[in-house]
């Protein structure tokens, strides 16, 4: 908003300097009116719509961590997701799929939190916000979009591998 406020200053002002001024609207010559007030007018508007272009937003898009750095989901390949699962750490797989998609088959240890049931309040299977979480689906839209939505909710170790179907290695059925 500050922004804003400062370009109307700063536009009105060349505004009336500029437009009333240089161009001769001081002498009636300006085709717009020698009137001063709308030279100053004009430069307001303009002023605004110039600064809300120019100048950069210092609000970044998504969630920050400490250090102000945005946080955004990860993509990994199922090869990555497959060494991540097999060192030992502590992770947590989900699958976004639906119900009857999990039961034909899934990645083993995978939990089922289906993409259309993440919103706006965090999942109840999901209570630790630095959990490192692997995120997969059929294809790959779904978990991209899964992974997007819990960032928003301020999960900050979300890894999306893509989908079961490029998942080379054995599913539980």
């Amino acid at each position: 908003m500050a922004k804003y406020l400062i370009g109307a200053l700063i536009g009105g002002g060349l505004g009336y300097f500029v437009i009333y001024r240089i161009i001769g609207c001081s002498t009636g010559s300006c085709s717009i009116t020698a009137n001063p007030y709308l030279a100053t007018l004009f430069g307001v508007i303009f002023g605004v719509l110039l600064t809300g272009i120019i100048v950069p937003t210092t609000n970044p898009v998504g969630p920050v961590d400490n250090n102000g750095t945005v946080i955004e989901y990860r993509k990994i390949t199922p090869q990555e997701a497959k060494v991540r699962m097999d060192s030992g750490d502590e992770l947590i797989i989900v699958d976004v799929r639906t119900e009857a998609e999990f039961k034909s088959g899934h990645i083993a240890n995978a939990i089922l939190i289906p993409n259309e049931s993440i919103g706006k309040t965090r999942p109840v299977l999901l209570p630790d916000l630095d959990a490192e979480i692997l995120v997969y689906c059929r294809s790959g839209n779904r978990s991209a979009q899964a992974a997007k939505k819990l960032i928003a909710l301020g999960y900050t170790k979300v890894y999306d591998f893509g989908g079961i179907t490029s998942w080379p290695y054995e599913v539980v059925k």
